[in-house]
């Protein structure tokens, strides 16, 4: 039981759309991640993911809507919701999400991390 320094762990690592592992809750992974730019539209069949913003803004458009997360707020996205997020700027994230979780969903190409690195 070592308590972790999200700040530290983001320190570590300066690649975009990367999750990294930072500890276990359950049958379910606490990542971190940078982003910057657009991902891409995909969905999670199977899981919920939840975004937590730590630091700039973070757009996640939706096909009738955007929600725009703030630093210090989260979103839940519910299972087999088509989402991309966005960010315009430099964007850092705390994901909570199962661990059978792809970071593109039912999507499959070169933005998709099979194994995740462990910080």
């Amino acid at each position: 039981m070592d308590k972790v320094n999200i700040y530290e762990k983001l320190n570590c690592f300066n690649e975009y759309w990367s999750p990294k592992i930072i500890g276990e809750v359950n049958e379910s992974y606490v990542k971190v991640a940078k982003l910057k730019g657009e991902f891409l539209w995909h969905t999670h069949e199977n899981e919920d993911e939840m975004f937590y913003v730590l630091k700039g803004v973070l757009i996640i458009r939706f096909r009738n809507k955007d929600v725009i997360l703030n630093a210090g707020e989260f979103l839940i996205i519910p299972q087999g919701v088509e989402h991309m997020p966005v960010a315009e700027e430099e964007v850092h994230v705390m994901l909570i999400e199962a661990k059978t979780t792809l970071n593109t969903g039912d999507v499959r190409n070169e933005r998709t991390v099979e194994k995740l690195d462990r910080l």
